[in-house]
């Protein structure tokens, strides 16, 4: 069972499951009065179809076998980190550009003016989230 796509829908699909049976915890209401578990089971339904969607295409696709990358995985985890510990004490803006320009060391090309765009775009919508929704995110 070393196929790619196969594993990444199944993978989805565990996820999805985790956090559905996790929803089911609290009230999920009604359509027009939503409780605090709908959106969480919404969210988490959406993604088991995507999942399974995954996983009936991998049936009629090539196989493709299963790669992992050590050094991406490290590169990744450590941009996690860094975000989370610039983001605490330094500020989020910084989180996020670290978080940007270090998790594109794993790719295979690297932009500097991609990366700017999308670190620009990122923390917009963070300043969204904070103005917008009223969060305290600690952007400035």
């Amino acid at each position: 069972m070393n196929d790619r796509n196969l594993l990444k829908g199944l993978f989805l699909m565990g996820i999805a499951l985790a956090f559905g049976l996790g929803a089911l915890k609290y009230p999920v209401g009604h359509l027009e009065r939503a409780g605090p578990g709908f959106f969480p089971l919404l969210v988490s339904s959406i993604l088991f179809l995507l999942g399974l969607g995954m996983v009936v295409r991998a049936r009629f696709r090539e196989r493709k076998p299963m790669e992992f990358h050590v050094k991406n995985l490290g590169i990744i985890i450590g941009s996690l980190v860094g975000f989370a510990v610039l983001s605490r004490y330094v500020n989020m803006s910084v989180g996020i550009a670290f978080l940007v320009f270090v998790s594109a060391l794993a790719g295979t090309r690297y932009s500097w003016t991609r990366n700017l765009i999308l670190t620009a775009a990122l923390i917009g919508i963070a300043v969204l989230f904070e103005r917008g929704l009223g969060l305290q995110l600690h952007l400035y």
